[in-house]
């Protein structure tokens, strides 16, 4: 019994909450804009940092589900 492909879908759970983390990140920043528009600039890069961080994680899980099923 091949477990691979079980192992491949685990190994991509991180780009599901990366997505979600990523929305939710968004909406929080889109929500500090509003308050202190003053801030913007400085909103926007630190969400911009911390998408960047995010995304790693995703690409991360991605690669390892990719290296789960094409390397045996």
């Amino acid at each position: 019994m091949d477990l691979t492909p079980i192992g491949a879908a685990l190994a991509l759970l991180p780009a599901m909450g990366a997505g979600i983390m990523m929305g939710f990140a968004t909406g929080k920043a889109v929500e500090a804009v509003a308050r202190q528009p003053e801030a913007s600039g400085k909103i926007n890069s630190i969400l911009l940092l911390g998408l960047a961080l995010v995304e790693s994680t995703a690409i991360y899980g991605f690669v390892t589900a990719l290296i789960m099923l094409f390397v045996r």
